[in-house]
């Protein structure tokens, strides 16, 4: 197999939240490799195209400031998917893995029919040698799947295959792919193999410290990506069922959270009591875990990690059941205000939402939600409820008693409670004397993230209401 001694082009067949941040970064450090990025879907690669780097289908800060200053240089974004892979050297697969809702392992195993399709897709067109490299989050061993597709349905062409998973958090993606804690690259063990590696880390290398790159077998490197998920997750479920417990005793969990934080051998990081984790990798990647430990037989491994999710969706339901209890049990017709939607700050990203899940919820108790977040959108929340409801009439029903606004003091206005479903700082700077003052009465605040100040808002009247409270 032939394998360049510098990379001067790379495609990357897949444009969303993993794809697109990252392709953009190595564009800005590399000047001198040209990056394609390909999706089939029009509309997203348009809106990567558009001027106004306001519509970018990915919000992330300091996104917008990357992608001008590549864009049009060496960073290229295309459906021409065929003519990318032809012109590539290196090809990344950074297509969406969701949880499998059919067949075998639904529920918990993921779907890699995209991945699939992506790998015959490069086996089909290619003209050359190629390193193809896994970025979408996969299970362990998935690389030898690739590569048997590859090797079947090449046209005499040869091919590496890499792991390079990403470790990004959304809202600092952008600072999380300028200063990595680490750079994972799997491989195969052979001398091309290690060359295909090296010629990856090379490229990170135009910005990221040497030592900063981990070389690892192919799998190691997937797996290692599926293991971190679960133990950041399992420490914030961990810290969600200590809530339920400050809740009847008293305690606060914010300030345990603090003392057992102190202590060097366990650390302060994600440890954010909350109304639950969401996002797109912690339960798909959990639940993908639970899948491979009961395919290997051990189910007592599979039935561990199966708890964090299952405690992640008992915090999600006890938010949402304390909401109607606090409103004297019913919240039939009562306006409930949404303050945030997307799964965390500074992320349009929507995906396994804890606002999904309890706006569901009280909606099938009959109350009227209406929603601000500063940058989900009308569609993407309809689009959500309709993933979430039962059947079509459900769907219907919800779509009734939900409600947007693009400003949010009408969506708090005569509310019978407000429900913070996402961190955005600006909700800590509103004027919630004046809130208070326009709300029915009593009124309550559902602080399901713990950002405000909660003497304070006793003070000014409101029930207050947060997590571990």
């Amino acid at each position: 197999m032939t394998i360049p001694n510098t990379i001067k082009t790379i495609t990357c067949i897949g444009a969303g939240y993993v794809g697109g941040p990252t392709m953009a970064v190595i564009a800005q450090k590399c000047p001198h490799i040209k990056v394609n990025v390909v999706d089939i879907n029009p509309d997203r690669i348009a809106a990567w195209n558009d001027s106004n780097l306001n519509s970018l289908p990915v919000y992330e800060p300091g996104l917008a400031e990357v992608v001008e200053e590549a864009r049009g240089r060496n960073l290229f974004f295309s459906t021409e998917i065929d003519d990318g892979i032809r012109e590539a050297e290196m090809i990344f697969i950074s297509v969406n893995t969701p949880t499998k809702d059919y067949g075998l392992g639904k529920g918990m195993a993921a779907d890699l029919k995209y991945v699939e399709l992506c790998a015959r897709q490069i086996a089909r067109v290619a003209e050359s040698d190629k390193i193809v490299v896994e970025k979408s989050t996969l299970p362990v061993r998935t690389a030898e799947s690739i590569r048997t597709i590859l090797e079947a349905e090449g046209n005499g062409q040869q091919f590496k295959v890499l792991s390079n998973p990403e470790f990004l958090a959304e809202g600092t993606a952008i600072a999380d792919l300028y200063a990595p804690d680490r750079v994972l690259i799997g491989g195969e063990q052979d001398e091309e193999g290690q060359k295909s590696i090296q010629a990856l880390a090379d490229i990170y290398a135009n910005w990221v410290n040497r030592e900063n790159i981990i070389t690892t077998r192919l799998w190691s490197s997937e797996l290692s990506k599926l293991t971190a998920n679960a133990f950041l997750a399992q420490r914030i479920s961990s810290i969600n069922a200590i809530s339920a417990l400050c809740e009847k005793t008293g305690a606060d969990v914010d300030e345990i959270a603090r003392a057992i934080g102190a202590d060097t051998r366990i650390g302060s990081k994600f440890l954010k009591s909350s109304v639950g984790f969401g996002g797109s990798c912690f339960q798909k990647d959990i639940l993908n875990l639970v899948y491979l430990c009961r395919h290997f037989n051990l189910p007592e491994v599979a039935d561990y990690w199966e708890q964090v999710v299952k405690m992640n969706d008992y915090q999600k339901h006890r938010f949402a059941k304390q909401i109607i209890d606090s409103l004297f049990n019913s919240v039939s017709g009562k306006k409930i205000a949404f303050l945030g939607w997307a799964f965390k700050k500074d992320t349009n990203d929507t995906r396994e939402s804890a606002a999904i899940y309890v706006a569901k919820e009280l909606m099938l108790d009959k109350a009227e939600i209406h929603v601000f977040d500063p940058k989900v959108t009308k569609e993407r929340i309809v689009e959500d409820l309709k993933n979430v409801a039962a059947s079509k009439a459900e769907f219907k029903a919800m779509k009734k008693l939900i409600h947007f606004h693009d400003e949010p003091y009408p969506a708090m206005n005569e509310a019978h409670a407000i429900a913070i479903l996402t961190e955005w700082d600006e909700f800590k700077t509103y004027d919630w004397s004046s809130i208070y003052n326009n709300m029915l009465k009593p009124a309550f605040v559902f602080d399901g993230r713990n950002i405000l100040n909660s003497a304070k808002m006793d003070e000014l009247g409101f029930r207050y209401k947060g997590v571990g409270k």
